[in-house]
């Protein structure tokens, strides 16, 4: 179990995941806010609140940012197939071929350039390293939707779900799947 100190108490992430996941099963169920925080034990603002949190905009503009991806043709077809207004995918080999092509400033700007357009977009699946997510959701903020590949560093291919992708679209654009 992984328990976080605040002030006095100890917290147990766990038992939080659990209770958030519950509150969100039973709101998915169709109960309302208020019955779920009886339910809970919990109040009805809290509730409101942590799905403002994590709410997810439907619709508008999509990108999708991933490496690296074993198969990656295989989710840049199913990007095109649901219309994403961006798509940037990379195997391994291609994600250091682009990394070693460049020097440290014509790199810095690439990059730059990247995070720029991506601000842009109303929504960003990024799919990668815990590491790679957490940066992007420090660059590009609430926008980010983070699909975690594995812990950082990772150092090959990684197969990826094309049905999950598909699914997730499908759900960021609002659509019945």
């Amino acid at each position: 179990m992984e328990f976080t100190r605040v002030g006095d108490k100890l917290i147990s992430k766990e038992k939080l995941m659990r209770t958030i996941e519950r509150i969100l099963a039973l709101r998915s169920s169709g109960m309302s806010q208020q019955e779920v925080s009886q339910k809970i034990g919990v109040d009805r603002t809290f509730i409101s609140r942590l799905e403002a949190l994590a709410e997810v905009r439907k619709g508008g503009s999509v990108a999708i940012i991933g490496f690296p991806l074993e198969n990656k043709q295989e989710l840049v077809q199913v990007a095109d197939e649901h219309a994403i207004d961006y798509t940037f995918l990379m195997n391994d080999e291609e994600r250091w071929t682009f990394i070693r092509s460049l020097n440290g400033k014509e790199l810095l700007d690439d990059l730059m350039g990247l995070i720029t357009k991506l601000r842009d977009f109303d929504v960003v699946i990024m799919i990668g390293s815990d590491m790679r997510i957490r940066l992007a959701e420090a660059l590009l903020g609430d926008k980010v939707i983070g699909v975690q590949l594995g812990q950082s560093p990772i150092q090959e291919d990684v197969y990826f779900d094309p049905h999950r992708l598909k699914d997730l679209i499908l759900s960021v654009k609002g659509k019945a799947q």
